[in-house]
């Protein structure tokens, strides 16, 4: 049923990741006024940073103030998996909460500002703390579906632009332009992110830039043609 409303419902790409960032935006909202009293340590990072790495002991989870990050996992034998892009808003260490230590890489991709939250503490002493992260968790458990219905049913072509959707989405709701995209991960990032090849990314942005739809400058991408980048939602063509 999702799948046939990503197919034929014109605004379905958009609505289905936008009302997903539209709900933990809410909910983060909530969590941040909760923690306004309380006295948080905050953390600045650099580009290229590590927060945390997996298999390191967890102490706290850290909500996203300002930056961007990219969490990922990597195989025994040094294979990397990108499994998302995190900016203000996000918790980082969601997925490590029954576990004593972190499950996943979290690097900076450029200057940054955490919270951090003493997670037992803070659960202990603020009877809403516990009922705010569970609703986060259950919003990026909504996500993840999202994004394994994209990766799994979709185009080269359509992966790329619903990226380019759901990021306008998340940046508008951060009070920036949903038209004037800056990409602060690599071609590289973003394509093991979609399950795709570098060459392919750039492939894509190239075509979809040749059409009119976008404007590629570096790693600034602009949106020209919102009713153009659906209709390539549409359609069936794959280009892997």
């Amino acid at each position: 049923m999702l799948l046939d409303t990503l197919q034929r419902s014109e605004p379905s790409s958009e609505t289905c990741f936008g009302a997903s960032s539209s709900g933990r935006a809410h909910e983060t909202h909530s969590l941040e006024r909760l923690l306004q009293a309380w006295p948080l340590q905050r953390r600045r990072v650099c580009a290229k940073q590590y927060v945390f790495r997996a298999g390191q002991a967890r102490h706290a989870l850290y909500l996203v103030h300002a930056g961007f990050f990219k969490t990922a996992v990597v195989s025994e034998d040094g294979r990397e998996k990108i499994t998302g892009f995190r900016m203000r808003g996000d918790l980082l260490g969601l997925d490590a909460l029954d576990m004593p230590t972190y499950a996943c890489d979290v690097m900076a991709l450029d200057t940054g500002e955490l919270w951090e939250l003493p997670y037992v503490r803070l659960r202990d002493e603020l009877p809403q703390f516990q009922e705010r992260i569970t609703a986060l968790l259950a919003s990026e458990i909504r996500r993840d579906w999202s994004w394994m219905l994209t990766l799994g049913t979709l185009g080269a072509e359509q992966r790329v632009v619903t990226f380019l959707f759901d990021l306008a989405s998340r940046l508008e709701l951060l009070g920036f332009s949903p038209n004037r995209l800056q990409l602060r991960m690599t071609r590289a990032e973003l394509g093991n992110f979609l399950s795709l090849t570098l060459e392919t990314v750039t492939r894509v942005l190239s075509r979809l830039q040749a059409r009119g739809l976008i404007g590629v400058a570096g790693r600034e991408i602009c949106i020209k043609d919102r009713n153009g980048l659906q209709s390539v939602l549409r359609n069936d063509t794959a280009y892997h």
